[in-house]
């Protein structure tokens, strides 16, 4: 048996039973522990299934106890989303957009910061919010880089989410920005926001 047959198995096995631990998938695969162990780790690494919580094994430790994530678990968060971007009226969606960016941000307070205390909270911020961020000084001044689109689902049909994700930038830094790069199939596989001099 190959590592990808395993591994399609093992994802098998937990779309059908939604929850397992490591043990429970050696049993059911006959495999050892220690090799369902080593698959579920890379899978978790991957970002295609997730530990969820912890139940007593008897003696010993707890055992992670994994399932699907919900990427590949299927939901209808793209459509939903979706749905409701279009519903926002055309005159007012960049207000209401603006508004969710600066909720997003929270309450920072750290525009009196220095730059670089604001920018690693910056980051910080973004990637409790799955941006897969970082910063990086850049000859035309800072430049905030996101690794990942948390809305790429539709991006495409609704770019405007750029305009949020701006907005949630400039609140947090308390600096003007411009996206300077965007996420593309095939293309850019980064968002940059380069931050504006202050005149």
């Amino acid at each position: 048996m190959t590592v990808t047959t395993a591994r399609q198995r093992v994802l098998a096995y937990l779309e059908k039973n939604r929850l397992a631990s490591a043990q429970d998938v050696a049993r059911a695969l006959r495999m050892t522990p220690a090799n369902a162990r080593h698959h579920l780790g890379i899978l978790a690494a991957d970002g295609r299934v997730e530990a969820v919580s912890r139940k007593g094994g008897g003696k010993g430790r707890p055992q992670k106890v994994y399932r699907l994530a919900g990427k590949l678990a299927g939901d209808n968060l793209a459509l939903l989303l979706g749905a409701l971007l279009d519903e926002l009226p055309p005159d007012g969606r960049e207000q209401v957009l603006a508004k969710i960016g600066r909720d997003q941000a929270g309450s920072p307070g750290l525009t009196s910061q220095p730059l670089m205390k604001r920018l690693s909270a910056a980051v910080e911020r973004l990637n409790g919010l799955h941006y897969q961020s970082r910063w990086e000084a850049g000859a035309e001044g800072p430049r905030v880089i996101l690794g990942h689109c948390p809305y790429s689902v539709v991006i495409a049909e609704h770019p405007e989410l750029c305009g949020m994700d701006a907005v949630l930038l400039e609140e947090l830094l308390g600096e003007e920005v411009r996206q300077t790069a965007k996420i593309e199939p095939g293309g850019a596989m980064q968002c940059v926001f380069r931050m504006l001099p202050t005149v």
